[in-house]
């Protein structure tokens, strides 16, 4: 580690809260493109973006002309009580993504929109009890903890948490619940509910069932074929909403705006944040009309929806309209690609899974795959954990196929020489 860098962690050290997380010694100084900069200039590939943030990577003129178009007007005016063109215009164009019908509600964060829909629902149907799947994760705060539980680190000494919150098995191949095949995961699922429905869980006090449709800390897990198509049928039946948790897999990440495009099915509630504004904070809950019954001030925010992370959000839907979302899609298919064609073999590699540019490799223990996040990044490619054991590859959306040529081929080598 270099001498700055070690200077300034001894620093943090002192000052800053011990409940963040550092899991190699890397400090930043600059970007560009797919490219990072540590203090000491070393060059680093990003295959993280942020945990899924930067969808144009660094320093992208169209974001940054927006960006700074807006702050030459004004930075800050309070949106939950004055009105402005940029979240208006945001609205609307987020609103026709979705193909109209929805209406938005604005914030800094993902967990302030997974807050602001467990709020929603609740207060619309009048009904107590939320779903969620374990391995989920919808944030850290209060509400949005409760419906966490992809690890109990983020659970451990907050209890009692909101009451009413339970959770069922999620319905991955990778992980087949209940001991059942792979092919059986996705109906396993569905006769558990209907299970709880009939002993435990009365459906008509079921507000919504909050679901990730690829979950993101739980592991970059995938659904079962088919499977929320099935499921929105039963919820329907009992007249329970879904709330579709798009923070990480929305913005293109999967190569569609949605990934629940890739579902078919049309959730009643979506959240977004993360890449929605290229990492200015925003996000949006986007909820159907019928469900606007709460008055003026049931909820509101000082800072959510901030002029300047608006802007950047419109020229990021631009550019993702532009191609990068088919660049999420190809460059995606040939990175997982070459990922499977480098690792094939290797012990302890499990498999690589994925859509877009949101993949993963999965590994026989937690401990390897540490190794192997570390090892990465002294080979100058930065990666993150997610899940007990997945090494998650969330980069932006700009990266190039030779870039990711060139990524995979750092990952694969340093997995081989953890022997």
């Amino acid at each position: 580690m270099s001498s700055k860098a070690q200077a300034l962690l001894k620093r943090e050290r002192k000052v800053l809260s011990t409940s963040y997380v550092r899991p190699y010694p890397f400090v930043p100084e600059r970007g560009e493109g797919v490219w990072l900069y540590d203090v000491d200039g070393n060059r680093y590939l990003d295959f993280m973006g942020g945990i899924a943030v930067n969808t144009t990577g660094y320093g992208h003129p169209k974001v940054l002309e927006a960006a700074q178009a807006q702050m030459q007007r004004f930075v800050h005016v309070c949106f939950s009580d004055f009105s402005h063109e940029p979240n208006v215009s945001l609205a609307e164009r987020l609103v026709e993504k979705l193909g109209g019908g929805y209406r938005v509600y604005f914030g800094n964060s993902g967990t302030e929109a997974v807050e602001a829909a467990i709020k929603l629902v609740r207060y619309h149907t009048r009904r107590p009890y939320l779903l969620a799947f374990t391995g989920a994760f919808h944030g850290r705060t209060f509400g949005s903890l409760s419906l966490t539980s992809s690890n109990v680190k983020y659970r451990q000494g907050f209890a009692p948490l909101l009451p009413g919150v339970v959770h069922v098995p999620y319905p991955s191949p990778s992980r087949p619940p209940f001991g059942v095949p792979p092919e059986r995961a996705g109906q396993a699922v569905l006769d558990y509910l209907e299970h709880l429905f009939k002993t435990k869980l009365p459906p008509a006090e079921v507000a919504a069932f909050f679901v990730e449709p690829i979950q993101g800390e739980g592991g970059y897990l995938l659904p079962a074929p088919g499977f929320f198509k099935d499921l929105k049928a039963l919820l329907e039946h009992h007249g329970i909403l879904l709330v579709a948790d798009e923070i990480q897999t929305g913005a293109g990440r999967t190569g569609t705006f949605l990934a629940m495009e890739q579902e078919g099915v049309q959730p009643e509630v979506v959240t977004l944040a993360k890449g929605l504004a290229s990492g200015f904070p925003l996000s949006a809950l986007l909820f159907r009309e019928e469900l606007s019954s709460w008055p003026p001030g049931a909820h509101g925010t000082t800072f959510g929806g901030n002029p300047v992370a608006a802007a950047a959000a419109m020229a990021t839907l631009d550019l993702l309209e532009e191609g990068l979302m088919e660049n999420a899609r190809e460059v995606g298919a040939f990175l997982k690609a070459k990922l499977e064609e480098l690792l094939k073999g290797v012990p302890g590699v499990v498999e690589v899974r994925g859509r877009g540019l949101m993949l993963a490799v999965a590994f026989a223990s937690g401990e390897l795959r540490d190794r192997a996040v570390n090892a990465a990044f002294e080979r100058g490619l930065l990666t993150l954990p997610a899940g007990p054991d997945a090494l998650r590859i969330a980069p932006p959306l700009i990266l190039s196929q030779e870039e990711a040529e060139e990524g995979a081929g750092r990952l694969a080598e340093a997995i081989r020489a953890l022997g």
